[in-house]
């Protein structure tokens, strides 16, 4: 990875990250072609880390497939979801603060917090 050190995306509840080297990868290229600095608000999350225990299955950040990425203007957000679309990312979540992109195997979904 050019732009990223694995232990940024260390879960941030038990340090544990099994994050998908082709995931990284790919975030990597997306950083490459946004041509910002990109930081990491989220990225693995452990099976028990309290946001993923509430689910009923297990979401795309436990699977290693997700990162969610800080945004400071709407400028930010529409080249991070652009480029996202371009790569092939297939889950993204736009925030206030952050742009969320996964690379899930479902249906692909765009969707609002």
């Amino acid at each position: 990875m050019n732009y990223f050190s694995r232990k940024e995306f260390d879960c941030q509840e038990t340090g544990e990250n099994e994050m998908s080297t082709e995931f990284l990868n790919l975030l990597d290229i997306l950083r490459e072609n946004c041509d910002f600095p990109f930081v990491i608000t989220s990225g693995y999350r452990s099976p028990n880390h309290s946001i993923e225990a509430k689910k009923e299955k297990a979401g795309t950040h436990a699977q290693g497939i997700a990162a969610d990425i800080k945004v400071n203007s709407g400028a930010e957000r529409m080249i991070i979801i652009k480029e996202a679309l371009k790569l092939g990312f297939t889950g993204i979540g736009v925030a206030k603060t952050f742009i969320h992109v996964d690379t899930r195997k479902t249906t692909p979904v765009v969707w609002t917090y």
